[in-house]
């Protein structure tokens, strides 16, 4: 069986952050590692059929605000609507992730915090010393990931890895890859469980 849980994830996307921690805890739950890949989705929706948000129908784009504001409600988590530095630069902060991944230290609470600090404390998630103060905050160097990421030239590193979703099926955020079972969304965790622990009774 699967000991790793492929985690593609938007630090734009608010389904990814209200997704996170669930996740984070299912995975724990049920022993299993989280390779986290901060993608770009950009070259993902041109290829398998999705729109940016600003260029959704104004209907698409009114309904996306109701459900955040039922899913905020319903799992009772801090979410600001429309955060006054959204959309931000993801790039900086992808590459600490990345770099963090490599280095062995912990990527995925590190991407919580960006997720947080975009839909939460409407912090710039492109702005260097917010980024610095949030792996600090989780006892990493920010700086020394930023070298480690430009090091590895990781925009080359994200573009191959973000060709690599596409060839695996991904086409939105989040997307929970097990196996070869992919499932697309927070609102997905619940059929993730089940197959999980599914798994852990065969």
């Amino acid at each position: 069986m699967p000991q790793v849980i492929d985690y593609y994830v938007s630090l734009n996307s608010p389904w990814t952050y209200l997704g996170h921690d669930r996740f984070v805890a299912l995975a724990r739950k049920h022993g299993k590692r989280i390779h986290i890949e901060p993608v770009d989705f950009a070259p993902i929706f041109a290829a398998t059929g999705g729109l940016p948000l600003p260029k959704r129908s104004p209907q698409r784009q009114a309904y996306r605000l109701q459900e955040l504001e039922r899913w905020r409600t319903f799992l009772n988590l801090p979410l600001v609507l429309q955060p006054a530095n959204w959309p931000g630069q993801e790039l900086a902060a992808a590459g600490m992730i990345y770099a963090a991944r490599e280095r062995g230290d912990d990527a995925v609470a590190l991407a919580g915090a960006v997720l947080h600090a975009n839909w939460v404390d409407e912090k710039n998630i492109g702005d260097d010393t917010t980024l610095d103060e949030l792996a600090a905050a989780l006892g990493m160097d920010g700086e020394a990931l930023r070298a480690a990421a430009a090091a590895a030239d990781y925009p080359r590193i994200r573009e191959a890895a973000s060709q690599r979703a596409i060839e695996r099926g991904v086409f939105g955020a989040p997307s929970y890859l097990y196996g070869e079972s992919l499932y697309w969304g927070q609102d997905r965790l619940d059929f993730l469980e089940r197959e999980l622990r599914a798994e852990g009774n065969g």
